[in-house]
């Protein structure tokens, strides 16, 4: 059932750490569209250290930067588990010289400061011996002879599938899973992935749901647990038209997930401001990527992204926290929320217009317009016959503008009503 906290919190950390940050390459996919070979992936587990891990510094940058909660890649398609596991031997506990578990010191430091605790998941996993044993029931034996299926670390060669090793793979996938929602306390956010190799059916999404609720009452499951999630997950591409419920979009900081050596294309500031600010007005949030050295400590390039995004919205936070999506497309140049009671009405001015700030589709006038904690601004209203309003012209002029983007806050006496109709003709 999803938490109310969720919609509120409008922002999270996404921390993608593993053994592929040893190499500095693609984490799993490397090895899986041959761009590396699977033994030499693997032997980044005797170079990674975590020598300096530290998630109480990870935690206390995720809260300055304004962020609500943190997902971390508990085990990643490459089978990896950053705890001490006992389903397999398949961990940095017992592989790799950092020779510890990672997973309580990140869950202890969030609690600290006040983070809800999010583990990601794979649901597949390349490495166990019993994964790649069955086809996705979904499609007939003739496909399995096409190209989709012919990766081996997917799927099995036809004619050599093996239903008893599956329900071996569903017996680990299991078993970690009650490692993860037994061991360490209050889980929030259960951040699946992998799912599209098999059917719903294969993975019993349903019992396990049902399972995971049993262990952890209040935690939300995000939409790779197919029909059986809380919140959808659009990925890299801002969606157009919001999903329906509850959302998510995750996106990276640079272009990767993990720690990539090559990808020193980080966006800018201004950039991730404008892109949430257009997700939490169209009432998302946005779940943003870090990908840490293998030693543990953050891209330089990382942290200062997330200092100077907890440096805007702090003074914007009213606009922001607890709010829900703004207006429609078309009736203002620019992302925009209202306050719950939809008194409030939240502008997010991506470029300072030379003069004015246009707003349509108001059917009452503002009691008050300002710069969020600022100076108030003089407008007026132009135009309207009978049902339809006018425009809404906002004085602009005099504003020192944020670099990243100002926000106005317009205060009505009731709840706003919109006019969306096509006026009178």
């Amino acid at each position: 059932m999803m938490q109310p906290w969720f919609p509120d919190a409008k922002l999270g950390i996404f921390i993608h750490y593993g053994i592929y940050a040893v190499n500095g390459i693609s984490e799993s996919w490397s090895f899986f569209n041959g761009q590396i070979s699977y033994d030499d992936y693997m032997k980044q587990l005797d170079g990674f250290t975590a020598c300096k891990y530290n998630p109480e510094e990870w935690a206390d940058l995720f809260a300055r930067s304004g962020a609500k909660y943190a997902v971390l890649t508990t085990k990643h398609h490459d089978g990896v588990a950053l705890w001490d596991t006992q389903a397999n031997d398949l961990s940095v506990v017992k592989k790799t010289p950092a020779g510890r578990d990672l997973i309580t010191p990140y869950v202890n430091a969030l609690r600290k400061h006040d983070l809800k605790v999010g583990f990601y998941y794979s649901h597949l996993d390349w490495s166990h011996p019993d994964y790649a044993t069955v086809y996705p029931s979904r499609h007939s034996v003739e496909q399995p002879g096409t190209d989709r299926y012919k990766n081996r670390f997917a799927y099995p060669e036809p004619g050599t599938e093996n239903p008893e090793a599956w329900k071996r793979f569903i017996q680990f996938h299991r078993a970690q899973l009650e490692e993860l929602s037994t061991q360490f306390g209050d889980v929030d956010i259960y951040w699946f992935d992998g799912e599209w190799e098999r059917d719903p059916e294969q993975f019993d999404m349903k019992g396990l749901r049902d399972q995971l609720t049993d262990w952890q009452p209040n935690a939300i499951f995000n939409s790779r647990l197919l029909d059986h999630g809380d919140y959808a997950t659009p990925e890299q591409g801002i969606p157009i038209v919001p999903p329906e419920g509850p959302w998510e979009f995750c996106v990276t900081i640079n272009d990767s997930w993990g720690y990539q050596t090559q990808d020193n294309n980080h966006k800018s500031v201004r950039q991730i401001v404008r892109m949430f600010a257009e997700t939490i007005g169209m009432g998302g949030n946005m779940l943003l990527d870090v990908g840490p050295y293998e030693d543990g400590s953050l891209q330089p390039e990382q942290i200062d992204r997330l200092e100077k995004l907890g440096d805007w919205i702090k003074p914007n936070a009213e606009a922001i926290y607890g709010t829900v999506a703004g207006l429609p497309p078309g009736l203002f140049y620019g992302a925009s929320t209202f306050s719950k009671d939809k008194k409030n009405l939240y502008l997010f001015v991506f470029d300072m217009p030379v003069d004015q700030v246009a707003v349509k589709g108001l059917r009452a006038k503002p009691t008050r317009v300002s710069v969020l904690n600022g100076e108030e601004l003089s407008y007026t209203m132009i135009g309207g016959l009978g049902e339809t309003p006018g425009i809404l012209w906002i004085d602009v002029a005099q504003v020192k503008a944020n670099p990243n983007a100002t926000v106005l806050k317009l205060e009505f006496e009731n709840p706003v009503e919109l006019y969306l109709g096509k006026g009178r003709g």
